[in-house]
């Protein structure tokens, strides 16, 4: 499956369909193309290993206790409940999860190399920097 160019802005939403579009407008100028199924590989496979990409937490995450974080870092990576509500593109971007009795939001934006703009192209590792960010869902 393909579809134009998405490219979700920096922020923080609580409501996915909240989320901001970036970089649309100027792909679909371009004639920019992208396979859904390649950026659910590529998510998945940085999800699952924080590697190709950087891993970030808001203050109130890192705040928390150290076994804390590092359990809710494994629940990222463990995450597979993936649905049309929190996961309508079939990216695998975005995840919930309750730990400790606190509701944890995750998110993976897609931006250039130099972490500047928007990624031209998410399905394309070369052109794309991965950013999962890990939030308290009341920080939001």
């Amino acid at each position: 499956m393909e579809r134009p160019v998405r490219v979700v802005a920096e922020g923080h939403h609580r409501d996915r369909s909240e989320a901001p579009v970036g970089i649309r407008a100027a792909a679909q100028e371009t004639g920019a193309v992208m396979s859904t199924d390649r950026i659910r590989e590529l998510n998945d496979a940085f999800r699952r290993s924080f590697s190709g990409g950087k891993v970030v937490m808001t203050s109130g995450v890192h705040e928390l206790p150290d076994m804390v974080k590092c359990a809710a870092l494994s629940e990222v990576s463990r995450f597979d409940r993936f649905n049309e509500d929190n996961d309508p593109h079939g990216e695998h971007d975005f995840g919930s999860f309750e730990l400790c009795s606190r509701k944890f939001f995750w998110k993976i934006d897609y931006y250039d190399r130099e972490l500047m703009h928007g990624s031209e192209d998410p399905s394309d590792p070369e052109k794309t920097t991965r950013v999962l960010t890990l939030m308290l869902a009341d920080e939001c």
